[in-house]
């Protein structure tokens, strides 16, 4: 069986990735997981399932390699298993609470943790973070049976765990689940110097003009480079609306004008979009005017959204910002938005985002 270390060292002597003492130091740590996860579990008839295999925390700043340095341990582990973004997991977690209380379930989080036991010993989990209430009341709970079970839990994400829900409602109902992540999780800070995301769009154009079969290359390109060429939406739920992401991977969203400004979406979609992504490929965006105002509005509330949460922005656009909004009413509004998107082209743009 090729180890982690290995599968590491020959993605670095591909080109693949660059060399980084950060992650090169956490992977006897992944290799544990993996070699432990490797025997076969040992359970009586009557006995209690056996405890998990201690998992990991991984967190650290944007780009630095977490979610690959997940995704080299999801792909060598040989046991059943299951990668999903938290945002994501927590809405499957609602939909099947929501289905077992209309089945009159009382315990809604048993039958979703049973489901969850029986199908996988391994869970992995990118970008964990708890910003809603309801969330922050059912993530103890879950995976409290999760871990009485024996699944092996290990996530990503931008805070240490004394951070999550910081601030939150109610936070004190909230402090024993920090605790059991720290119980059940060895807790490893992924202190790189080197942003990896940002290296590799470093000097790079991120906005291609005019929209032909070049600036379409360029995109899929960087698409490919950054995500493997990923496939699989993200949908959010926001106030009982589903917003879509076409397709989405450790955190770098792509979609169309068209998916995101032709529909009925408004500033709290727009929020939760740029809370989910950390960048946005977004392509197709049309010249601008009275012919298409409401697109356009959604569109600068989209641009707002995304400047404010630091977002990485790479788009195809029908003009320069300058010119994409030349007529009609609101051009003197969108010139703001031209500006941000100038400013958003920058090298370092996003480069604080934590």
């Amino acid at each position: 069986m090729e180890t982690i270390p290995d599968r590491y060292a020959a993605a670095v002597a591909e080109g693949r990735l660059r060399p980084d003492p950060a992650q090169e130091g956490v992977l006897p740590e992944l290799e544990r997981i993996r070699t432990e996860l490797s025997q076969p579990v040992r359970k009586g008839w009557f006995s209690k399932a056996p405890p998990p295999v201690k998992g990991l925390y991984l967190w650290g700043g944007v780009g630095r390699g977490k979610s690959m340095l997940m995704d080299l341990l999801f792909d060598a582990v040989d046991a059943p298993k299951r990668r999903a973004h938290f945002h994501a997991f927590m809405q499957w977690v609602h939909t099947e609470m929501n289905a077992a209380r209309a089945r009159g379930v009382d315990d809604a989080i048993a039958p979703v943790a049973t489901t969850l036991a029986k199908d996988v010993r391994f869970l992995a989990f990118d970008e964990m973070q708890i910003t809603d209430i309801t969330d922050a009341m059912i993530v103890g709970r879950l995976f409290e049976k999760l871990f009485d079970a024996g699944v092996t839990v290990v996530t990503t994400s931008n805070r240490v765990p004394d951070d999550l829900y910081k601030n939150g409602l109610n936070r004190q109902l909230f402090l024993p689940f920090i605790a059991l992540i720290k119980e059940k999780l060895d807790v490893w800070h992924l202190q790189s110097p080197h942003d990896h995301r940002q290296g590799r769009l470093a000097g790079a154009q991120v906005y291609f003009t005019p929209i032909n079969a070049e600036a379409r290359a360029e995109i899929a390109s960087i698409w490919e480079d950054m995500t493997g060429g990923a496939t699989d939406p993200l949908i959010l739920t926001v106030k009982g609306r589903e917003v879509e992401i076409p397709a989405f991977r450790n955190g770098v969203g792509r979609a169309s004008f068209y998916n995101l400004c032709a529909k009925p979406l408004g500033p709290a979609d727009y929020l939760a979009l740029a809370e989910a992504v950390r960048v946005l490929v977004l392509e197709d965006i049309p010249r601008l005017s009275r012919s298409n105002f409401n697109e356009a509005r959604r569109f600068v509330t989209l641009i707002d959204a995304l400047y404010e949460a630091k977002v990485r922005l790479i788009c195809s656009a029908a003009a320069e910002p300058e010119m994409l909004y030349v007529e009609g009413e609101g051009t003197f509004e969108f010139e703001r938005t031209a500006s941000r998107l100038r400013e958003m082209q920058g090298q370092d743009w996003a480069a604080g985002r934590g």
